[in-house]
């Protein structure tokens, strides 16, 4: 990625985060950068295009983190997948974004590209945590009885629910944390993983 295109992004989040989706100007994201409003449409042809571009950067730098998650288990490393996606953030563009994404996540139905960005985001999010739970059953800690693609389309389903919670009904997300740490550690992880939690940072 060059240094423009990443300006670029970063510019287009603050912009969507300060104006949210129907608001957003491509004024808005030239004024967040030290590029004009003619350098954006150098690059790109239309806030929608920008706006495609912004979801792939994002897809691409949540794989990035949850491929370097935390734990010394599978099981610890999904909790910590949990975690960051579940994350509130310490600040109001935080915050902000998250009402913003789900505006975006409301054109799907709508739009082709928004469509197939945001399928491949949950595809991702599917993968990984498929992974997790097959590694975990491989290791001998995730209970094998549990069929790990059912598994991870219910905690993807649940991770979702708990976004859009937070952001229409102000609901915290860190409960919906605590449940599935509960869920985890009861119905997934075999008997014998009890005494070894501590370890993979479950406690």
């Amino acid at each position: 990625m060059t240094d423009t295109t990443e300006e670029l992004m970063e510019a287009t989040y603050a912009a969507l985060c300060k104006h949210g989706y129907a608001s957003l100007r491509m004024q808005d994201i030239a004024d967040e950068s030290s590029k004009s409003k003619a350098t954006l449409h150098y690059h790109y042809e239309s806030k929608q295009d920008l706006l495609y571009a912004l979801l792939d950067f994002l897809t691409e730098s949540f794989a990035d983190q949850i491929e370097t998650l935390e734990g010394e288990t599978p099981a610890a490393q999904l909790l910590s997948l949990v975690e960051t996606y579940l994350s509130p953030g310490e600040d109001d563009d935080h915050e902000e974004f998250r009402t913003a994404l789900l505006e975006i996540k409301a054109q799907g139905p709508y739009d082709d590209r928004f469509r197939d960005e945001l399928t491949e985001f949950d595809r991702m999010l599917h993968g990984r945590i498929r992974s997790l739970l097959e590694a975990g059953q491989t290791d001998g800690l995730v209970r094998d009885d549990i069929d790990p693609d059912e598994t991870a389309e219910f905690i993807v389903t649940v991770l979702n629910g708990a976004q859009t919670r937070h952001v229409a009904v102000d609901r915290s997300p860190e409960q919906t944390y605590a449940l599935l740490e509960t869920y985890v550690c009861r119905q997934l992880l075999v008997d014998e993983a009890d005494a070894d939690r501590s370890e993979g940072g479950l406690e």
